[in-house]
């Protein structure tokens, strides 16, 4: 039996994308169904955790509505995902000593499960809670953004990114102790819809809005 608890895991929202299709707007601040995206996946990953934490560029104020702290990549450039993943975790060794993991997150995607953690936590056991990553999964598809991801972790992952030329999530994941959770089921009576449909351009937009307007008829 693990030992991980939800008081030991911090919840990373990764908002730092470049929003290349949606027009010049942020995609994390577009509102879907009256809410701005990133706030919905706050609200969503909030209750599976102790707390959360950010991960965004440019002016942080923009998110201090939400209430949580923002951090910045470390590395320039827009370096991906994993330079979010690798600005979070650092972050919480720094900060939070107590905290043994990041559950992360993508903020363009609204209806990720909402025991997502819990599931995680099922897959880690005593003997490899401190090195292991647990990714998910749906319909056959892996969501490398969206893991649990140990602190300690953080030197191989700052050693990958500065000697790598890659920056690909897998490429890491792939380096360590991993496995995968299935989230298939999750959509319910939608089975044609997957829980980590994200929104990355207008047309994205508005098939989740329809899908809103759907779950509350």
């Amino acid at each position: 039996m693990n030992q991980i608890e939800k008081t030991s895991i911090i919840g990373g929202i990764l908002a730092g994308g470049l929003s290349r299709r949606m027009n010049g707007l942020e995609k994390s601040l577009i509102k879907l169904d009256g809410i701005p995206l990133i706030k919905r996946a706050a609200l969503r990953l909030k209750p599976q955790v102790a707390n959360l934490v950010i991960n965004a560029n440019g002016d942080p104020t923009r998110f201090s509505s939400l209430g949580f702290e923002v951090v910045a990549d470390i590395i320039e450039g827009y370096a991906g995902p994993l330079a979010g993943i690798h600005s979070l975790l650092s972050f919480i060794e720094q900060t939070s000593p107590e905290i043994t993991h990041v559950a992360t997150v993508a903020a363009d995607t609204p209806f990720f499960p909402e025991d997502f953690v819990k599931k995680c936590i099922e897959q880690i056991q005593d003997h490899d809670e401190k090195t292991k990553i647990v990714l998910a999964t749906s319909n056959q598809n892996r969501h490398p953004v969206f893991g649990l991801w140990p602190v300690a972790l953080l030197q191989p992952l700052t050693d990958f990114l500065e000697r790598e030329q890659t920056r690909k999530v897998m490429a890491f994941v792939n380096m360590h102790p991993h496995s995968f959770v299935d989230f298939s089921h999750e959509a319910g009576d939608n089975s044609h819809f997957d829980p980590f449909f994200n929104i990355n351009s207008p047309d994205d937009l508005t098939t989740a809005q329809t899908y809103c307007t759907t779950q509350v008829a």
